[in-house]
């Protein structure tokens, strides 16, 4: 998904400039797990004094991509398999209840854009580049989920999604069977939206398709655990 928290430049301060500079190399890979994050290389680089890229080391660590220990500085975030197993759990219920709040503000144009990103996901399957899917798919769920009126839902969505971009490159890449399944999901997700169907029964197909991804990544990568999602 695009960062949505994105915005322009100008409207930007230092300290939220750095903040987005470090972000998208943790979510590209450039700066991989473990990686030194230099406050004094980040700034010469950003052109800006250490304070407000020191600001945005320590909103990254609350958000779990960074951590600091003293006299070592920091760190990308080491991946964490429970960490990755968390931020699913938390993102099923989160975007669950994102998208159902969106759901009445969705117009027309928002369903055609969110389904038309579907079929390029489903042309996709038959060359499966996992990367590309996952990218294709977080733009169908911000698609859906972003105008839910409340914002303080939005920031945590956001932030589990930066968490996930970190954890894992693509969860597709170990479950790409599961790919398929998704795409016929999203279409059932957009047909209970079009049909205005009671907010409870949309978030409960949200959760369920995001749990979906967890359970069939437990499977395949943890066959002897069952920590699959509780039943709401």
């Amino acid at each position: 998904m695009p960062d949505t928290q994105t915005a322009a430049p100008e409207s930007l301060s230092k300290s939220q400039k750095a903040y987005h500079w470090i972000k998208q190399r943790i979510a590209s890979q450039e700066f991989t797990p473990g990686y030194r994050l230099v406050l004094g290389s980040i700034a010469g680089d950003l052109d800006m004094s250490v304070v407000p890229v020191r600001e945005a080391i320590r909103q990254l660590e609350a958000e779990g991509l960074v951590t600091f220990e003293r006299n070592v500085g920091a760190r990308v975030s080491m991946v964490d398999d429970s960490q990755y197993r968390f931020s699913m759990q938390a993102l099923s219920i989160l975007e669950g209840t994102a998208t159902a709040l969106s759901a009445r503000r969705l117009t027309h144009e928002d369903i055609a854009r969110a389904r038309a990103v579907n079929e390029r996901m489903i042309q996709t399957l038959d060359h499966f580049d996992p990367r590309s899917f996952t990218a294709l798919n977080q733009e169908f769920h911000a698609t859906l989920f972003e105008k839910c009126a409340n914002p303080r839902m939005l920031e945590l969505v956001r932030a589990e999604w930066a968490r996930l971009g970190h954890l894992r490159d693509s969860t597709f890449s170990f479950v790409p069977g599961r790919a398929a399944e998704s795409v016929r999901e999203h279409e059932n997700i957009l047909q209970l939206i079009e049909s205005s169907a009671p907010l409870g029964e949309i978030e409960k197909v949200a959760r369920r398709h995001r749990s979906a991804t967890l359970d069939a990544y437990m499977i395949h990568e943890h066959p002897d655990e069952t920590l699959g999602l509780p039943a709401f």
